[in-house]
């Protein structure tokens, strides 16, 4: 599909997200300015729903099983934070 659009498949992969919601942002990563000018480029890569449709079609739903983290890490997962309003400027 990307090839359809003449985008990249990471730019398709972007304008995806960017397609989900006003409530959704993608937020890459990069330390290349070439990745990060590639990067913008997804913002003009439209997507009409039945492409969104086809890329939905590749990714099944499954249940998610088991933790997200290893249990190693769970000691900062399940830790008590106190609540916002409790901590004090210094």
């Amino acid at each position: 599909m990307a090839a359809r659009k003449g985008c990249t498949p990471s730019q398709l992969a972007l304008a995806w997200v960017h397609h989900q919601g006003k409530d959704v942002c993608p937020i890459p990563g990069t330390t290349k300015i070439e990745n990060f000018n590639q990067n913008i480029g997804a913002l003009s890569v439209k997507l009409t729903p039945e492409e969104m449709a086809e890329l939905e079609s590749f990714a099944s739903e499954d249940v998610v099983k088991g933790d997200r983290y290893m249990n190693n890490f769970a000691t900062w997962k399940d830790s008590e934070t106190p609540p916002l309003s409790s901590w004090k400027a210094t």
